[in-house]
Order: structure tokens, then sequence, then C-alpha cells
């Protein structure tokens, strides 16, 4: 076996989508080009987390909110 390649946000995203509308862990990674393993490992760590999609919510100045919400 070779080297694997890093997989980019692109195919992440592909592959939380498919496990979550319900393909099986083989055809999503053959929609990908990737091995089963990586969909596993890929899929855990992102339920783990939260979504690839999710990631975007946290970006920007943090808020400072006192007593009286101001």
């Amino acid at each position: 076996m070779g080297k694997r390649k890093d997989l980019i946000a692109f195919d992440k995203g592909q592959i939380v989508m498919a496990r979550r509308l319900g393909q099986s862990i083989s055809k999503t990674a053959a929609l990908v080009g990737c091995s089963r393993s990586a969909v596993v490992s890929i899929y855990q760590k992102c339920s783990k987390k939260g979504t690839v999609v999710n990631q975007r919510q946290s970006h920007g100045r943090p808020r400072l909110i006192d007593a009286r919400w101001e």
C-alpha cells in the first residue's frame, strides 16, 4: 500500500453528508475515492466535534455581554 492522500474539505463534506443520508460505507468510499477505513474515521471525527458545514459558525470576533446584555 502506498501513502494515503489527504482528503480536501469538500471530500470530507461529501463523506459526512452521504453517511447522514443513509449511504453505505462502501458506496461512500467509492463515491469519494478513498478507503472504507478513511470514511469511518472521518465520519467519527466529524460527528464528535460537529459537522464540517458548521465549522464557520464560530468565526468572527467574540462578543462581550455583561449582566445587562449590552
